[in-house]
């Protein structure tokens, strides 16, 4: 069995896109269709902006997913999950490849997200950090002893877990995990706390809007950041993908699951490789593939 794998926020890299645009007329047809439903030329950016341009949320998490959207639809006939997962934004991606969302609603919302998430973080400072080389449950614990909003928040691989909260918070926590034996605490560029209590704000503005959008029955599970598990059922994937902006993504639990579920290989689709990668550090005999047009 075959899973397809979605990357997140931080894949996106300066003429993401291009060779799809110019080498396939489906691919050019939705590119135009997505600078019509955004109303600016996203495409531009994505394919000649420089890096400081696609690092405004409003544009990186759109821009992510385009590309991982339009590269499983030139994929045509060979593109048959059985699975899907997305990391974080990534699960929109994951959605639409399993005709749980069309691709014009699942755009709005990546939309909507990016720009309620942007306010968020813009009414408090707050960050992340990732932490490498210690056990989830020191991580957690320190987190918990830690004064201030301090919450685990990205689950990647065991031995790296991503930190997120006040900015004060986070950098305090950073000292106590390495004084707990981390081989690194670092924080990271974000200009937020992303899936921590402080997006909140968020939360509430995309809950209306996905409660708004027509959820499809999926051709295939989804395994969602917030639960792990295989999910098909359109009530409980809105609910789940509204509750993931304040929760964890549990990425480790996730893959783990779909490997106890007969998966036999992981194909990436996307920008970057960064999700190959981890999956290795799960499990280093699974097989992994990237996906090319």
């Amino acid at each position: 069995m075959n899973a397809y794998i979605f990357p997140g926020q931080g894949a996106q890299f300066s003429g993401m896109g291009l060779d799809l645009y110019e080498n396939s007329e489906i691919a050019k047809k939705l590119f135009q269709q997505a600078n019509d439903i955004l109303g600016f030329e996203i495409t531009k950016i994505m394919f000649e902006g420089s890096a400081d341009e696609l690092k405004q949320t409003k544009v990186t998490q759109p821009a992510i997913f385009l590309h991982s959207v339009i590269l499983s639809k030139v994929l045509g006939g060979s593109f048959k999950p059985d699975m899907v997962a997305g990391h974080s934004l990534g699960e929109f991606s994951a959605l639409v490849a399993n005709d749980t969302l069309s691709f014009d609603d699942a755009l709005v919302l990546v939309s909507k997200r990016a720009i309620a998430m942007q306010k968020a973080c813009e009414l408090q400072p707050s960050t992340m950090a990732a932490v490498l080389g210690l056990e989830d449950n020191i991580v957690e614990k320190v987190c918990k002893m830690t004064d201030g909003v301090v919450v685990a928040a990205n689950y990647n691989c065991p031995g790296q877990l991503v930190i997120s909260g006040e900015v004060k918070a986070v950098e305090s926590a950073c000292e106590r995990m390495k004084e707990e034996g981390a081989r690194r605490a670092l924080l990271l560029p974000v200009g937020g706390a992303f899936h921590s209590p402080l997006m909140e704000p968020a939360r509430e503005e995309l809950a209306a809007a996905i409660e708004r959008t027509t959820f499809n029955i999926p051709n295939c599970p989804v395994y969602q950041n917030v639960t792990t598990t295989a999910v098909t059922d359109p009530t409980e994937i809105q609910k789940n993908l509204i509750a993931q902006l304040t929760a964890p993504v549990k990425w480790t639990q996730s893959v783990e699951n779909m490997m106890k579920d007969g998966v036999t290989s992981f194909t990436e689709v996307g920008p970057g490789k960064v999700l190959s990668g981890l999956v290795k550090k799960i499990d280093r005999s699974i097989e992994t593939a990237i996906a090319t047009p």
